[in-house]
């Protein structure tokens, strides 16, 4: 075993969480085309077809017990092969096991194990710290429970099953990155926006325990997830689309925003870069480097709707740099209010610095909450190929519960095509949403999915109204297209953009939200 274990004594235990939700991880995406012979191996990184080769197995959880049962986090987001990693873990149990698995394509599995533990004993761990004002919640006096040795480890993005003696469970998540992206495909986990909408231990960016107005002002990682079984937004708006690329065998590579955020080279030479489904929360930092590769002509597909919405900052915590997000929403609460402006962690679309997202996504968030079909505009797209779509056709329930329209009252790219447009209420008003394409100088080719339900639906797992082959084939088909396309270089060469924009879509303001 790849793992030194540090026992630990016992402590108090913490606040509740909201309870998560449970599912069979063992199952993969379907309708795919098989192969596309892209091949997985780029020198000096994950081989991804031999990766995949290796044996699958279950990951899934039977019972996740109550609040607090057990539960974990990581001092680290992200690593390389060979950084060590900690596991911080508390249960009421008498002991648990921590087994390690990778996500992939494992001839129908989605995980293979990579390691287990021994027993470990870290009981009730301290109960968390309360900054006053900001609100933020913090574990970061825990004590480390095991320290795991990475170096075997392949670039991917990993789970940590927290499986307590009592029976209950709990993930946690990990993304192990590779040497260098040059000739590959990054999938970028958008791991500021799952803590934002991490409420352990009473608060997020979203809320306190009286409503909006004690939200936290930052938040931290240095503490458990308390939504996605411990795995935050990944199990359902980034492992399909996970699945699907290593199907695929294309040549990726793994991420989080974090890493964008520390590094402005990290996407250098990079054939394409995939936002997952919620892909909110961006710094400056993070977005000029997204727009950087882009403009050097990097593909990028975002495969949710409202990316690069709030703008954050991001500091050290006591375990190690940009741990602490911080997001104030309201310009005015903000302390760099009315004396660095460039420092205010308002709304991107906002004052003072507004710069809305349309620029580099091709749309603007426009609302939420909605639910509705995903109608066809220009079937003759060369993403709609092999669909069978035709115009007017409606994928029942993919929009929602968030959604993008172009609108041409903000910055667009062009030439941008508009290649569904479906038309929603959302608030008591007649709206659209989107799903664009568009082409920069540079040749890279931008998609934009418009909708928060994209990647649930590749494994079929979006919920009611949006199930079922009607949705899962189409939008696997495309999206397989698409991720080939995106795989072989700068898509504007082979597939340029046509200006098609409904009539509709010109110089309408977009509502956001307040929240």
């Amino acid at each position: 075993m790849s793992v030194l274990l540090l026992l630990v004594g016992c402590a108090v235990g913490g606040t509740p969480a909201r309870p998560a939700r449970s599912g069979d991880r063992s199952a993969g995406p379907t309708g795919s085309t098989g192969s596309t012979g892209a091949g997985g191996s780029v020198a000096g990184g994950l081989d991804v077809r031999a990766e995949n080769a290796r044996p699958g197995a279950e990951c899934g959880l039977t019972q996740l017990g109550p609040q607090h049962a057990v539960e974990g986090w990581l001092d680290r987001v992200s690593i390389r092969p060979g950084d060590p990693v900690r596991l911080f873990a508390s249960t009421s149990a008498p002991s648990l096991t921590a087994s390690v698995f990778r996500t992939g394509w494992y001839g129908g599995r989605t995980c293979r194990l990579v390691t287990t533990t021994g027993s470990l004993r870290p009981g009730l761990q301290a109960a968390p710290a309360h900054a006053p004002g900001i609100n933020t919640i913090s574990a970061a006096a825990w004590q480390p429970t095991a320290t795991f040795d990475t170096s075997s480890w392949p670039p991917g993005d990993y789970l940590f099953r927290l499986d307590a003696s009592d029976g209950n469970h709990r993930y946690v998540p990990l993304t192990v990155r590779g040497p260098g992206a040059a000739g590959r495909v990054v999938i970028l986990n958008a791991v500021t926006t799952w803590q934002a909408y991490n409420a352990w231990g009473g608060y997020s960016l979203y809320h306190g325990l009286r409503g909006f107005a004690d939200r936290a002002r930052v938040v931290s990682f240095d503490r458990p997830y308390d939504y996605g079984d411990g795995a935050a937004d990944f199990t359902g708006n980034e492992e399909p689309l996970v699945a699907l690329a290593e199907r695929l065998d294309l040549p990726v590579d793994y991420a989080t925003d974090v890493d964008l955020h520390a590094d402005p080279n990290l996407l250098d030479g990079a054939r394409a870069v995939i936002s997952l489904g919620h892909d909110e929360y961006y710094s400056p930092a993070m977005r000029a480097a997204l727009t950087a590769a882009r403009d050097r002509g990097t593909n990028i597909a975002f495969l949710g709707a409202n990316a690069v919405y709030r703008r954050i900052r991001l500091d050290p915590s006591p375990h190690g740099s940009d741990r602490l997000e911080t997001a104030y929403k309201v310009a005015q609460e903000d302390p760099y209010h009315g004396h660095d402006d460039a420092q205010i962690t308002a709304n991107w679309p906002s004052p003072p610095r507004a710069d809305p997202e349309s620029s580099l996504t091709g749309a603007m968030y426009q609302c939420n909450p909605v639910h509705g079909d995903m109608v066809v505009y220009r079937p003759q797209s060369w993403l709609l190929a092999g669909t069978g779509l035709t115009a007017g056709a409606h994928l029942p329930g993919l929009i929602g519960s968030e959604y993008d329209r172009v609108d041409t009252a903000y910055p667009t790219p062009r030439p941008i095509e508009v290649l569904m447009h479906s038309p929603i209420t959302c608030r008591g008003a007649r709206d659209h949403s989107d799903v664009s394409y568009y082409v920069t100088p540079s040749k890279a080719g931008v998609f934009d999915s418009g909708t928060s339900a994209w990647v649930c639906a590749l494994a079929d797992v979006c919920g009611p109204g949006a199930r079922g082959p009607a949705v899962q084939i189409p939008i696997t088909r495309i999206t397989t297209t698409m991720l080939t396309a995106f795989a072989a270089g700068p898509a504007g060469d082979a597939h340029p953009a046509v200006d098609a924009i409904p009539p509709d879509d010109r110089a309408i303001a977009a509502p956001g939200e307040n929240d």
